[in-house]
């Protein structure tokens, strides 16, 4: 069967990317086209456009670029309506996804929806579109299917696919003693700095962590990136004792013992690997303002969300300082906090930890279009 999968940043990549592996495991014929990066590309798909050339954040970033998105917009119905495919499958990426998925329907075409829109944050009309015009929703965190229960729309909660990918990841891991030797690191204890990709997101979060570095001597400080990193920031890191690691970023923060993460993806994976971690976020004043008025939700954290209490300390805007981040950092590396947060870390695997989730998803999407077949 031919799919069409869309994934808009490299989160959806890497989630969307195992969906195709098992997908192809249950679907000999499978065919995919999809909006994504190279791990999918990986997996044998056709890239029509990479995550690269769709992420914008923040309001004020994407009011900037309405022309754009527009054009990708209408350029990927074309492309949708040409292709001709037998499910659509939507990866999280919600301002973009949830109006294919509308349109979609009006076509006649199958919607799947992996990685649900954070509709129990802000924007809950979103449920209603998705409702209406999503045949499936597979949501990854265990509060979602209550929540969209209470607007009468039964969804599936398989668990977190991280759990997965992250146990596969350790299984394969070098030992501290390798990992320091292949990035030519002493054997200092490890601060990690997780500041992003994005270049506007690094520009705002990385100079406000390089200023603790000063302040613990007794270790060595590595920033968790892509390969490119060095490339496009050396005039940030220029003059600080920082190290980075391309793309290990999993290995990294599991021999640390403290990091600084940016709030996304990554404040989970930390999580799942048991590295002690304030979520940090600075970013444009006005779009922080908006959503500062817009968001439903206490925490922006997914650990703090999940276990419905602030386990990891959030730092946005104004409380990203040097003075904040270094009173944090203390804290995580010895003493009750420390022990305290290994032990909410502990809660919130058994809560993500089910097995296969991809593999379920990818079952659960072929069998429903086989039985539309016979």
């Amino acid at each position: 069967m031919n799919y069409y999968v869309i994934a808009g940043e490299p989160s959806g990549d890497l989630h969307a990317a195992n969906l195709l592996r098992e997908i192809k495991k249950v679907d000999s014929s499978a065919k995919f086209r999809c909006w994504g990066g190279d791990l999918m590309k990986a997996e044998g798909a056709e890239i029509v456009k990479h995550y690269k050339e769709l992420a914008f954040m923040g309001f004020v970033e994407v009011a900037k670029n309405l022309r754009t998105i527009f054009k990708n917009i209408a350029f990927c119905k074309e492309d949708i309506l040409k292709n001709k495919p037998e499910a659509l499958i939507l990866v999280d990426y919600p301002g973009f996804n949830l109006r294919i998925a509308k349109w979609a329907k009006q076509q006649g075409i199958r919607v799947f929806y992996y990685i649900s829109p954070t509709v129990w944050g802000w924007q809950e009309s979103r449920v209603n579109i998705i409702k209406e015009n999503v045949e499936r929703m597979y949501v990854i965190l265990p509060f979602e299917k209550p929540f969209y229960a209470k607007h009468n729309c039964e969804v599936d909660y398989f668990g977190h696919p991280l759990a997965d990918i992250i146990d596969a990841a350790k299984a394969n891991m070098l030992s501290r003693a390798d990992f320091l030797k292949k990035y030519n690191l002493s054997d200092k204890p490890i601060i990690t700095l997780m500041p992003g990709s994005r270049n506007q997101e690094v520009h705002y979060k990385l100079p406000e962590m390089l200023k603790v570095i000063k302040h613990f001597p007794n270790h060595q400080f590595v920033i968790g990136a892509s390969a490119a990193f060095l490339e496009n920031f050396a005039d940030l890191v220029k003059g600080y004792d920082v190290k980075v690691v391309a793309n290990d970023a999993y290995t990294l923060m599991h021999h640390s013992e403290a990091g600084l993460v940016k709030s996304g993806t990554s404040v989970l994976e930390a999580a799942l690997l048991n590295m002690p971690q304030a979520l940090v976020y600075k970013g444009n004043d006005i779009s922080v303002q908006i959503t500062r008025w817009v968001i439903k939700v206490k925490w922006i954290g997914l650990p703090n969300l999940i276990l419905n209490k602030e386990a990891v300390r959030e730092l946005i805007q104004e409380e990203m300082n040097e003075n904040t981040l270094v009173e944090e950092l203390k804290a995580l590396l010895s003493g009750p906090k420390r022990n305290q947060l290994l032990t909410e870390y502990n809660i919130l695997q058994g809560l993500l930890h089910a097995g296969n989730v991809s593999a379920k998803i990818a079952g659960d999407i072929y069998r429903r279009l086989q039985h539309e077949k016979t």
